[in-house]
């Protein structure tokens, strides 16, 4: 599985752990809702550390919960 893939999923599966939207994630991180989806939908290829930051502090998560999750014990190679 490629890392971006992961990175999808781990916020998908957040979300839900969450209940939580697009839009409310969008809301809570101040990250835009259109870079929100080109994340979601893979247009933006290397989402910076600091969008992914802003991510996990709409989540009310750190960087490294974010990060040391089963998802990423799956990824194959670092392919974008």
């Amino acid at each position: 599985m490629k890392a971006q893939d992961v990175l999808v999923e781990r916020i998908n599966n957040l979300c839900k752990e969450k209940r939580m939207t697009y839009y409310a994630l969008s809301y809570a991180s101040a990250v835009p809702m259109t870079t929100l989806m080109h994340i979601v939908d893979k247009s933006t290829v290397n989402p910076g550390v600091m969008t992914i930051g802003k991510l996990c502090e709409g989540f009310g998560i750190s960087l490294k919960e974010f990060f040391d999750a089963p998802e990423f014990d799956e990824i194959v190679h670092l392919d974008m």
